[in-house]
């Protein structure tokens, strides 16, 4: 039943969440913000269950079009999805009644591209903005919201509202360190949704599912590669404006991997052999930015 389970909603792949989960944490750690950490694991547990169900409802819907078969019957399938849903929902709502506006609706957002990923009348994975998608909920709205409830009120933004007026006030300086510090989770998780999609170019075309690669064609390689070494560059950019310590620039070692994946991959474009080239290079990535920043948190502290 586990075993199932976790076939079901693909845990293997919950590593892109939780490793950004992790980098921002310590990019917090090192900042030397006070975590609250209640609000931070309320946090972790609604963006765990809502990734578990987004999966979830991918699975279901694409085993309706293609030959795979579900891990559970279609009604328990369907049960499964209302639970993790619920699971999901009830702790989004804990932590927007924890905090204020700005998470409920950027909680509700992200439920609503979430569902409409694979579900409805024109479902997200099927037009070329899947990666674009993936890649700004995953590596930029994970961040803020880990960001925005553990820092003080204002860091970012502040907004009042009134039956006559709105209005938002928007600090530049922490929304541009933001932005920079997203780069990297934003670059290495669209990349598994695009060489998903050149892995399945054909498969798509057949079905009429019309992403990215079908657009762009051969320079979807191109992409792939450059999206990788933008990660490197906004690394040494936070380095040089003292947003992230020296220490830092030893995860810039992991290109040696990352550049022999980039290259196997542009040979062969394959689902079964050379997809897990951009997961492999996710966890390079993330994981050596993940440890370096924890690294500088330590040695802040002896």
């Amino acid at each position: 039943m586990p075993a199932k389970f976790f076939d079901y909603i693909e845990i293997k792949t919950k590593i892109t969440s939780t490793l950004t989960f992790l980098l921002t944490m310590g990019f917090l750690l090192y900042q030397g913000q006070e975590m609250h950490w209640g609000k931070t694991l309320v946090f972790f547990a609604g963006m765990f269950f809502f990734d578990l169900t987004t999966t979830a409802i991918n699975n279901y819907i694409d085993t309706k079009e293609n030959d795979q078969i579900l891990a559970f019957g279609r009604r328990q399938a369907l049960l499964i999805i209302y639970v993790l849903f619920g699971i999901s929902a009830a702790f989004g709502l804990y932590l927007a009644f924890l905090t204020d506006l700005v998470v409920l609706v950027t909680g509700g957002i992200c439920f609503l591209f979430g569902v409409c990923y694979t579900y409805g009348p024109l479902p997200i994975s099927r037009m070329p903005l899947g990666e674009v998608i993936s890649g700004f909920f995953y590596g930029v709205v994970i961040p803020f919201l880990l960001m925005y409830i553990n820092s003080p009120e204002g860091t970012f933004l502040t907004y009042r509202l009134s039956l006559k007026t709105v209005s938002l006030s928007i600090q530049i300086l922490p929304v541009l360190t933001l932005l920079l510090f997203s780069i990297t989770p934003f670059a290495v998780t669209a990349n598994i949704m695009l060489a998903n999609n050149i892995c399945d170019l054909e498969k798509d075309i057949a079905v009429r599912r019309h992403t990215l690669p079908y657009y762009i064609g051969k320079k979807s390689l191109f992409l792939f590669a450059g999206l990788y070494y933008m990660t490197y560059v906004s690394t040494v950019l936070m380095v040089l404006f003292q947003i992230l310590p020296p220490v830092m620039l030893l995860s810039l070692l992991t290109i040696l991997p990352v550049q022999k994946n980039i290259r196997a991959f542009f040979r062969k474009q394959d689902k079964g052999t050379t997809f897990n080239l951009s997961i492999m290079n996710f966890i390079l990535i993330m994981g050596a930015d993940t440890l370096a920043v924890f690294l500088a948190v330590v040695l802040n502290r002896i």
